[in-house]
């Protein structure tokens, strides 16, 4: 595997010290987005507590980058710019995690939109006794106050049913990070296809629960979509229902994976557009960041 790292610290790195460092980092991965990093980052920045954002551009071709990385200054956010090219979103999300150094880490995407209470949401929810992990509900933008509440509600049942698996996508988790390495983290040694949100949690949840709570939530990004589905089908998703608690080992390696594998969703299929034609093994030459 090549990697291209060169991380890059905002202004404002050099006035954190251990007093005032922050306990949480964001991972954001993305491949060009730059039409909804901008939105994304302003969500970001507006949290309620102090975080690093570790960006980790997978080989974009249309700026994503230097858009991000002028939000990042436009807000004075402490700020890292990595690249990562080889495809796919946990690759990226393996080599931002090398770079994590706080006790709590998110992992976001460079379409959704977080409420300025997101992080201390988290927070709240990963320092209650044995839970490891947090998953936060999707709400569409502009929602209004009673459908949110009636989607929380709904969301909070479901999760109670079924807590021994994960309820969210990547876009909307955050973990203890001695958990999240202690199971290993990202590896795409270990699990390289799509739903590696779910999988990730499986292993995690190893050694805690997974938390949700009412005003844990995001709101993805108006969008439009031109990928083919990588959804799992009924089926697995019945499987996964009832083999979650017991055989979650067996569920994701021994009957998914091989299921995945056969329709090639691997994890570089999560990009929203495809790009596919422009890519060589590795996206040619590395994006530098400066």
């Amino acid at each position: 595997m090549y990697l291209d790292l060169d991380p890059v610290r905002s202004r404002n790195a050099s006035r954190i010290d251990g007093r005032t460092a922050p306990a949480w980092s964001i991972l954001l991965p993305f491949f060009n987005e730059s039409d909804y990093l901008p939105a994304t980052i302003a969500s970001l920045a507006a949290q309620s507590v102090s975080m690093t954002l570790i960006l980790i551009d997978n080989g974009s071709t249309d700026g994503s980058a230097m858009i991000a990385r002028a939000a990042c200054r436009d807000h004075g956010l402490d700020y890292l710019l990595i690249t990562e090219p080889l495809p796919g979103k946990v690759a990226a999300l393996r080599t931002g995690l090398g770079w994590v150094r706080t006790p709590w880490v998110a992992t976001c995407d460079a379409d959704t939109l977080y409420p300025s209470h997101y992080l201390a949401a988290a927070e709240a929810i990963l320092t209650k006794p044995g839970c490891v992990a947090a998953g936060a509900y999707f709400v569409a933008p502009g929602i209004d106050e009673r459908a949110r509440q009636t989607a929380a509600r709904r969301f909070l049942t479901v999760a109670r049913l079924l807590p021994r698996q994960s309820h969210t996508g990547g876009a909307g988790q955050a973990f203890r990070t001695s958990a999240l390495r202690a199971a290993g983290g990202f590896d795409a040694d270990r699990w390289n296809y799509v739903l590696e949100d779910h999988e990730i949690v499986h292993r995690v949840m190893r050694t805690g629960a997974m938390g949700y709570a009412r005003d844990y939530w995001c709101a993805p990004s108006k969008r439009d979509r031109d990928r083919d589905s990588i959804r799992w089908t009924l089926l697995e998703r019945l499987v996964y229902a009832a083999a979650a608690p017991k055989a979650g080992d067996w569920f994701f390696y021994s009957f998914l994976a091989p299921r995945l594998r056969r329709r090639r969703l691997l994890s570089n299929r999560i990009r929203e557009r495809q790009y596919h034609h422009l890519e060589g093994p590795v996206f040619g030459p590395p994006h530098p960041v400066f």
